[in-house]
């Protein structure tokens, strides 16, 4: 087990160059199961469960080479047996190990994937996934924690209502209706930057995809898929973080290697809070802010404010003078980091999927305990902020989708450390 320990209250300064985006790397490893020719991918985050996925695939009879630095992945399906079962011992740390049921039911006609884990946020049903699936012809039924899937003739295309907005369902569908028979319009689907990253990167393997609207898409199905070397974007909930971190504690943080137009939502709401910031094309330059201002928001489906970035910015709405308000809607269980919060002297109070956020004339370190990836980060940040030290449990969870963030940090005057113990 390991543990940071931060010694806060130091304005940091410096250069942070943003990584590949976990969230669009994952959907996009998955759907090379359709393909059995060469494929390389660039600009990928070196993260756990990146890794996971990667020894998920090599369990399904996928050959991979990983070169964590060049940030490139190179893989081959050439293999002729191909296994179609997905285990608990890879998907129970990792819920983006769902998406493998997709691409393994169109291609192969069945699937056996474990129920998923990782972050306690939620339940994350997969039942809009096997809704979606169901519609494409396939047969489905849970048993012994496992998703048990068939479609002994294949998946056929078919006109899908999504109920509710959900990013893993779209991309299982999409991935999935690329390899079916037929055409597929998915309607009310999600249409977030990193399912754009992963549209984009099945057409350049030789997918039909097309867009009809904000929330619509349309797929034609094929078998025939071409050797491809793709670049992921860039990590937009890990350049929001460096945002707010540097809004909450740095004399001048210089943010590279993303596109500003993805986060327009983003910041307009930290412009609004006070945030002193300068964008370039590529780049976001953050300077010290010392009138926060207070701010009500919510959390929504892409292109409203990423619920991956709401433990973030409450820390930041800590310095805040007066009330600012947090509502919750996507995940019902995911103001967990609030109590390690407040034992470092914030004042936030939680009602149901509302929190309230008092201004804190200072916070102080403790020992507190990462609860999930996104609340580990927001510990970070606090302990940046307060006096003395911080010490954080449980930073595994830090692991799975932040990398090398304690060197990034570093580098801009942090003193922060890992310890073993």
């Amino acid at each position: 087990m390991q543990k940071l320990i931060l010694k806060g209250n130091k304005n940091l300064s410096g250069t942070v160059k943003i990584s590949g985006s976990k969230n669009a790397t994952l959907p996009i490893l998955a759907s090379t199961i359709l393909c059995d020719k060469k494929i390389i991918i660039n600009n990928i985050p070196i993260v756990k469960d990146v890794i996971t996925m990667t020894e998920l695939l090599r369990h399904l009879g996928s050959k991979i080479k990983i070169n964590p630095k060049k940030k490139k992945i190179l893989i081959d399906n050439k293999k002729k047996s191909f296994k179609t079962l997905a285990p608990y011992n890879f998907v129970k740390t990792m819920r983006a190990g769902v998406i493998v049921l997709g691409p393994l039911l169109s291609k192969f006609g069945k699937a056996r994937v474990s129920l998923p884990g990782g972050c306690a946020i939620g339940t994350r049903p997969v039942d809009i996934h096997l809704f979606g699936l169901k519609k494409l012809g396939a047969k489905i039924k849970i048993k012994n924690g496992y998703i048990h899937a068939e479609a002994n003739k294949g998946l056929f295309g078919n006109n899908i209502s999504l109920p509710s907005v959900s990013v893993g369902a779209t991309e299982n569908l999409i991935i999935a209706a690329s390899h079916a028979t037929g055409t597929t319009i998915i309607k009310n689907c999600a249409c977030e930057p990193e399912i754009k990253d992963l549209v984009n990167f099945l057409k350049k393997m030789g997918a039909s995809i097309k867009w009809l609207g904000k929330r619509k898409i349309k797929i034609i199905g094929s078998k025939n898929f071409k050797s491809v070397n793709y670049s992921i974007m860039f990590d937009r909930i890990e350049a929001g973080t460096f945002i707010i971190a540097g809004a909450a504690i740095s004399k001048k943080i210089k943010i590279t290697g993303i596109e500003t137009k993805i986060l327009k939502k983003e910041l307009q709401l930290l412009k609004k809070m006070g945030v002193n910031f300068k964008i370039k094309k590529n780049e976001i330059t953050v300077f010290q802010s010392k009138n926060i201002k207070p701010i009500s928001i919510k959390t929504e489906a892409y292109p409203g404010f990423p619920t991956d970035l709401q433990a973030q910015i409450m820390v930041l709405m800590t310095k805040a003078k007066g009330t600012s308000k947090i509502r919750e809607n996507i995940f019902e269980n995911r103001f967990m980091h609030v109590p390690e919060l407040n034992r470092m002297g914030a004042k936030i109070k939680v009602i149901g999927n509302l929190s309230k956020i008092d201004f804190s004339k200072e916070l102080n370190g403790a020992e507190v305990m990462a609860t999930d990836l996104r609340a580990s980060v927001s510990l970070v940040i606090a302990g940046l902020i307060a006096k003395n030290r911080t010490i954080i449990n449980r930073v595994y969870h830090l692991d799975r989708g932040y990398e090398n963030l304690e060197n990034k940090l570093r580098k801009c005057g942090a003193l922060i450390s890992r310890i073993n113990y």
